[in-house]
Formats: structure tokens, sequence, C-alpha cells
């Protein structure tokens, strides 16, 4: 009998589920009660009782056969709490399955264990929340894990389930898996699907997961892409990302390497880390550097506003009378966009996706893959607040962002790999390619993954 969740990745769990050296049912055992002994704060809310009834009838020749899953808890599932990560709706119940939830649960075989999880509302890049407080990485439990996925990767690299449910709406799964030392995939936009009561926002925001191996990702996109009614803007769905891993032609491409994509403030050790690594990818998939001059524009005051639309809706009757019950960035933030936003800035925010979207394309018409950090630095002490200077670095959205938002705002693809060690905390780095590329990622990080392999969990893991 196991006495400690799969270390390994979502994949070989399943092949252990095979050939009969674990059962869903005892990996399910272990994985509960890790999650009650783990000091990370990962878990908003556990269904003990109806994930052990789905292992007892997991069909394991499915691709995710039994395996227990974590769901970030912005994620609805039928009858589970639907709180959005907020105390205004801390007694709210969902009463439907997301697209992505009801395919792994029927193509894919999943059990979701419980919620991860998540800042409120996904509106920030920090792990912590009124409703749930801290989440802990589990690198170092007083670090962030980040956000708004932040107990999805916690989970993960904690040794807690082998993978979970994350969105990224400016880097909301590739910024806490570069802080947890995971693989974080943002697709092409559209490529997995988000309804039903699709919210359609500022067209930014991707779903997806976190998971230890680029393997573990492609299989994801196996079960879960394509396109569905609910969501007018997701793609059609093409098979066999996990068969065809390996297989496209890497020679000559041309690839820049970029950490700062132009405009971040890094930790000069992290610079040194992503160059590293950028040209050792270069090398080893024999890919030709390139030099490019990004220059994305500062999206500035008028994107931030823009994101918060979404949030108001959400809010509804809520607002103002119940903000003290909300985080106090969110709250500032809604306010703040209740009062500036009217024509004017609608129009600037426009404009300025028009230039952000000019700059990407310029930036891939002079190379095939551009590489930049996934974060300015390691990551920060879980208690501080946005707009704090830690070392050389400032912690806040609009730095953070630089490195991530571009992709959201053009809809390519991105994954954050690891490339080491800073401090004794993960670092990670972005492998970007132009729309539709994402097959081409999975084998560019497959390279990485060959050659510079991470630690699937963190050291002492699970804890």
């Amino acid at each position: 009998m196991a006495t400690t969740p799969w270390l390994g990745d979502a994949c070989s769990l399943v092949d252990a589920f095979r050939s009969g050296e674990r059962s869903p049912s005892e990996e399910l055992e272990a994985t509960l009660a890790s999650i009650e002994a783990s000091d990370l704060n990962s878990f908003s809310f556990v269904d003990a009782e109806g994930a052990r009834q789905r292992a007892r009838s997991a069909d394991v020749s499915l691709p995710f056969g039994g395996v227990p899953l974590g769901v970030k808890e912005l994620h609805p599932v039928d009858g589970w709490p639907h709180t959005d990560a907020s105390l205004l709706f801390k007694d709210r119940r969902a009463t439907y399955d997301t697209t992505m939830i009801a395919r792994l649960k029927t193509r894919g075989g999943a059990n979701p264990v419980g919620q991860t999880t998540a800042s409120e509302f996904g509106g920030l890049n920090v792990s912590k929340t009124k409703l749930n407080g801290i989440t802990g990485n589990p690198w170092d439990p007083a670090r962030t894990a980040g956000g708004s996925s932040g107990g999805s990767a916690a989970a993960v690299a904690g040794g807690l389930l082998t993978i979970a449910t994350g969105g990224d709406g400016g880097g909301s799964i590739r910024i806490p898996a570069g802080f947890n030392g995971l693989v974080g995939m943002k697709g092409t936009a559209g490529r997995i699907p988000r309804g039903p009561n699709l919210s359609i926002g500022n067209l930014t925001v991707n779903a997806g997961c976190l998971a230890r191996s680029v393997r573990d990702v492609a299989r994801w996109w196996d079960v879960c892409s394509g396109y569905d009614t609910r969501d007018p803007y997701s793609l059609p769905r093409i098979d066999g990302w996990e068969a065809g891993l390996d297989s496209s032609d890497l020679a000559g491409l041309r690839v820049a390497i970029v950490p700062t994509l132009g405009r971040a403030t890094i930790r000069p050790e992290l610079h040194e880390a992503v160059v590293s690594a950028g040209e050792a990818l270069a090398r080893d998939a024999g890919l030709r550097i390139v030099a490019v001059d990004v220059q994305v524009p500062a999206l500035g005051f008028a994107w931030a506003v823009s994101g918060l639309v979404g949030t108001l809706a959400e809010v509804g009757d809520h607002w103002p009378g119940r903000k003290g019950d909300m985080t106090p960035a969110m709250a500032f933030g809604v306010e703040m966009a209740t009062e500036a936003y009217n024509l004017r800035l609608a129009a600037d925010v426009d404009i300025a996706r028009t230039k952000a979207n000019e700059a990407m394309a310029a930036a891939f018409d002079q190379a095939d893959i551009i590489i930049c950090a996934t974060n300015p630095d390691a990551a920060y002490p879980a208690h501080i607040e946005l707009n704090t200077r830690v070392g050389e670095v400032k912690v806040d959205l609009e730095n953070n962002g630089t490195l991530t938002v571009p992709a959201n705002i053009y809809g390519n693809p991105s994954i954050a790999v690891p490339v080491g060690l800073v401090d004794g905390l993960p670092v990670s780095m972005q492998i970007m390619g132009p729309h539709h590329s994402d097959a081409l990622l999975f084998d560019l990080a497959r390279v990485v993954e060959r050659t510079l392999p991470w630690p699937l969990v963190a050291p002492g893991a699970p804890v």
C-alpha cells in the first residue's frame, strides 16, 4: 500500500495503474492523506467521498484514467463550491461543469479531488485572499506560490497530486509554474474552450494545466482541446498532440533570446540563467540565434482598468456595499475602474492593443521563436503586498506582466519551463512561438526537459 502520492508525472501514474503497480483507490487515499497533512494551504475544498466513488469505478484505459485531479477554484464543478476565491460568494455552489472539466472526466477519466486555491477572481499574480489566506510555495512555504493558479502549482510541485487545472489571462499558469518549478503552457488563444457561461471580457484568458512534464501537457491537449459551441472563439480539434511529440523539424529555426522582452526589470542571476538555457536549447536543437529588438509597448493604466470590467460584472450587486469583503488590491482596482473608465479610456485600450499586436507580429517576422524569462525573479515572500521592492526587483503587476501579458494580448502560445535555481528556488524561461505553433513549443520544451532535466517535485515533497 502506497504511503505517499505518486511523485512521477501523470502519464507514468496511468502506466502504473495499467500495470497493476498501483490502483486508483490506493493513489487517492495517499493523495487525501497528504492534502490533510500538508501545510501549504493549496486546497480550499476536498470532495473525499465523491472522489472515492469515482476511484472505485475508474477506467484506467482512458488517458488520465483514475488520476487524482486538482481543480482551480475559479473553474466550476457541478455541486462544488463556486466562490471565485472571494468572500462575496463563499456560500455559492456550481450548477454545471466547465467544458474542460467535463472532458477531463469523460474523455480523460480523471478523478477530480478538490479545489485548489487561487487569487480573488483571478485578478492578481499572488496567492493570498481573505477567503483562503496564504498559499505557500513547496520549495519554501514562506514564499509565494504565485497566481492566479497558485494552489494548483503548489499542490503539483508539493507532491500532493500529479496534475491540476489552471487558467491564464495574463500569466496565471506560467507565473506559478515558474515559481514552483513546473511546466506551464498557455496555448494559442481558443485551443481549449472555456464555456459554458463564457465571460468574454478582454479576450486574454486561456485554460490549461500545471504539470510536471511536457508529455502531461500534450496529453491534456489531446483530452481537452477542440471546438465547443459554447465558446465561439474556440479552435477546431486537432488530434495526436502526445503521439506527435518529437516530430517537429527544429534545425535552422530562428530564435531570439531576449530575457527582459525589451522592458522588464529582472534579477541579473535570472538573466544569466535564461541566456544560458536559451543558448543551450539553440545548440541542442540546431536553432539559429538572431538579434531582434523586441519592443512591446507598455499597456499601462488603460489596460489594467479594462481587465476589471469583467470583475465588476461578476461582483454585481455586491458592489460597493461589500467591497470591505474583497482583498484590498481588488477592491481598490474596481473602485478606480468605476471612477475612471469612459469612452476615451476604452479607445486608449483599443489603441494600445493594436500597437502590442503589431509589435509582437513584427518580432515574429524576424524570429520563429522568442525566449524570455517567465518571472522577474524567483518567488518572493508570500506575505508581501504588491508594489514592494525585493532586492533589485520591484514586485508589481506591470513588471511581471511585461513578460507574460504580451502573449495573452496577441494570443500566441507560450510555454514556461524550469531552467535551474536561484537562491535554492526555481527559475523559469518562456519559449514563445507564433499562433498555432503549440506542437513546436512542446518539442522545444522536450529538448530542455531531456538536456536540462528538472526535479518533478520540490525537495522533501509531499510537504
